[in-house]
């Protein structure tokens, strides 16, 4: 795509991107794009599907007070449930 395209920003600031643009970049109608100020111009980039988290944010909910368990009892815990549950 190395042919110079051109867009009209609307009286509602709204611009097109070339069909080319959009489907070279997979696009479709509906596409969330985070908008960054670069430079003499602007950068269009697909926004993320999930916004970003920290560590601390995720691990907070397997928060136990118990004492850890050994990788060899949660795989029994694991199976004593499946062998319950065989049944239904």
């Amino acid at each position: 795509m190395s042919e110079r395209l051109t867009t009209t920003v609307s009286t509602k600031g709204q611009v097109i991107l070339p069909k080319a643009v959009r489907e070279h970049r997979n696009w479709p109608a509906g596409t969330r794009l985070v908008v960054e100020e670069v430079g003499d111009g602007v950068l269009l980039k697909r926004a993320p599907l999930f916004e970003t988290t920290q560590m601390s944010d995720v691990f907070a909910c397997l928060k136990t007070d118990g004492r850890a368990r050994a990788v060899e009892e949660m795989d029994a815990a694991i199976l004593a449930e499946a062998r319950k549950h065989a049944g239904d």
